[in-house]
This record gives structure tokens, sequence and C-alpha cells, in this order.
């Protein structure tokens, strides 16, 4: 049975309501293969019977929503990291198509559903784009408008004072790859592998300029003073004026670290008001408890956050599932710890322009004696 707790957040991520905590607490809550079968159930008699199910010819059509579904489930497990599945999209590919088209296989899946292993932009409309690291094309918007380009690994989008409302895309990256994106007030961002980053195909004068972070991301934002630049990494906003710096925000993650590079930062909880704001200095990490939802800053070596950017991978006082998950985001590969104990082990070990995972798993191996076996596609550490 669905709690009614669990069915206000039902609801309110099928109304795009949800709050990212909010969807956050509805995946946990569908890991569990029993609430996803509720899930399951509740939409079919809650929404299937909307779209009158009964008027499709043959059962493949229901076949395919009910498989699309479990397809979506399998994309959850193996990005956690990305948000919900989109079935209020879905529901309304099949409110449009279900009506009209009898024996039909629906074709419009892709636009729906992400791939797990490609780039993908967004658009406000809720269709998905293919972003191909070798490519060169145009971004257009829904009225068909030219809005920026993409040069390769970067998307670039063009400053247009003409668009006075906001309008957002995402850019999801997934595991292995990294990718890199200039925003119309020619802030440069560069996403990390199991990441994604909300943000205004234009940004308004006289607005704040807000962007909305899952994962991780180097920001290097144009200054103005004018319009702060803000960064929302779930129950925590960080905002500046025009700076560089490293924001780790990953929805497994405890903390939300946040590392200045040069100038200055405030850090203030996604509740609280900006009299409560934390301000860091060059050098200095601040972190998020997301549990406690405290603030604490200390020194750092800024170049250990921010080498991921030239490929490398460094690991100072980390528990080894934290590395584990870490090393699955950057070879896009499935590792299983089967030893309890070794996963609460802290380690530390640096790797420039990072090698091929069995040269990293060689490595902990002859310093610290772990051992490991491959077995259908998944590393096992006993």
């Amino acid at each position: 049975m669905i709690t009614q707790k669990t069915e206000r957040l039902i609801l309110r991520y099928l109304n795009n309501q949800a709050t990212f905590s909010e969807r956050n607490k509805l995946e946990l809550w569908l890991d569990d293969p029993i609430n996803f079968q509720l899930f399951k159930q509740y939409l079919k008699t809650h929404y299937l019977i909307l779209l009158n199910m009964d008027l499709f010819d043959t059962t493949d059509s229901k076949n395919q929503l009910l498989g699309v579904m479990n397809h979506e489930k399998n994309l959850i497990k193996r990005r956690k990291y990305s948000r919900i599945m989109k079935y209020a999209a879905l529901f309304i590919l099949f409110l449009g198509l279900g009506f009209t088209y009898k024996d039909v296989h629906f074709s419009k899946y892709p636009n729906v559903i992400k791939p797990t292993d490609q780039i993908t932009l967004e658009l406000e409309n809720g269709e998905f784009e293919i972003i191909n690291e070798e490519g060169k094309s145009q971004i257009i918007d829904v009225n068909k408008n030219i809005v920026g380009k993409q040069k390769g690994e970067q998307l670039v989008y063009d400053k247009n004072k003409a668009i006075e409302t906001l309008v957002y895309n995402t850019l999801t990256i997934p595991f292995g790859k990294h990718f890199q994106l200039q925003l119309s007030d020619g802030t440069n961002v560069h996403l990390n592998a199991g990441s994604s980053l909300k943000y205004p195909v234009n940004f308004i004068d006289g607005n704040k300029r807000h962007v909305t972070l899952i994962g991780e991301a180097f920001f290097d934002v144009a200054s103005d003073t004018e319009n702060p630049f803000v960064v929302n990494a779930e129950d925590l906003n960080i905002e500046v004026l025009g700076t560089a710096f490293n924001v780790s925000a990953y929805p497994e993650d405890v903390f939300t670290d946040v590392v200045l590079v040069e100038g200055a930062i405030g850090l203030y909880a996604y509740e609280n008001a900006l009299n409560e704001t934390v301000t860091i200095k060059p050098g200095t990490k601040g972190s998020f408890n997301k549990n406690l939802k405290n603030i604490t800053t200390e020194k750092v070596d800024v170049s250990i956050h921010t080498v991921w950017i030239d490929g490398g991978l460094v690991f100072r006082n980390m528990p080894f599932k934290n590395i584990i998950k870490k090393l699955e985001r950057h070879y896009n590969i499935k590792i299983n710890i089967n030893n309890e104990k070794l996963k609460n082990e802290v380690f530390n070990a640096s790797f420039k322009n990072a090698p091929p995972i069995e040269k990293v798993l060689n490595a902990f191996g002859k310093s610290y004696g772990i051992r490991y076996t491959l077995k259908n596609d998944t590393i096992h550490i006993n």
C-alpha cells in the first residue's frame, strides 16, 4: 500500500512541483522492487484510465508502456545521479497518440528516454537531442531560432537581448565522459561524468543568473556585478559575481563540496536567507552537510579538487566505497565490493591522466593487497 506521504511525492513529481530533495526521496523509494510494482499499479489505476487504454486494439501497445517503465527502472539503477523517470512526458506522448493509432508501435520513445551512454540535451519542450562529441551543429529552440552552436566537445550559447523570458535547457553527461558548456553570459562550465546542469538559454538582465547542478562541475563565471550568478546544488546555493570554483554535489554523497580557486563566493542553505551566508576565500573548501544542514570550511589544495578536468584522479582520506563510486563514474563500469569492512577503509591515491581501470586496481592491489575479478562486465572486489 502506498502511504499518503509517498502518494504526495508522486503527485508533486507528476505535476512538476517536486524539489530535488523530493525527487531523490522518490528515487530511493523506487529502488525497492516491491515499491516499483506499487508505483506501476498506481500509475496504471490513476493515469492509464485517463488514456483509455481499452481503445487500443492490441495488447502489444499496453505492454509497450509497461516495458518502457521497466526500461526506465533499469536506467535509474545504472545512473543514480540522473533525475527520476520522465513519466509525465511519457503520459503526454501516449495521450497524444493513444486515441488515434491502433496496431502501431510507438517510435517516439527516444524523445522521452535518455540513453545512458550518450550526452543528451533536453530542450524546453521536453524533447531530447543526442550530442556527438565530434560533431558540429546548431542549437535550435522550439521556435526554430538558432540560440547557439556545438563545437566538438563544447556547447556555446549566444547572448540574445531580444529574448525576454527564461527558457531552460538541461545538459546531461553519462558515466565515462566529460563535456564543456559556455552559457549566454560567457560563463564557462566543465561538467564531470555523471552530471547534469539545467540553465537558461539566455539570461535576462535584472535577474540573478540561476543554474541547477547535479553532480560535479567547474565554473569560470563571467563577471556581472548587477546580476549575481547562483548555482543551486540541491539544498545548497552558491552565489558569486564572477569567479572560478568547483562544485561536487552528487546525490549519493553526504557532503556538497565547493572549492574556490579565485575571487569570493557565498554559500547558504536553500531555505535560509542571504544574511546567513558563509563566505569563503580562495584555497578554501566549503562543505554542506546534507543531513545536518550546516556548512563548514577548511583550507585545501585546490589542484586536488580540479585535477579531474584534465582526466586525473586523486583520492585523499577517502573511504573505499566513495572511491569506487568515482571509479564507476569515471570509467562507466559496474564495481561490486564483497568485503564489507573494506568499504569504510580510508585510502590515498593519485593518478595523472587516469590510466585504464585495470592499472588503477592493480595499483591498489600492490599498495593495499586488494584483489579483484572481472565477470559479466562487472568488477568484483574481495
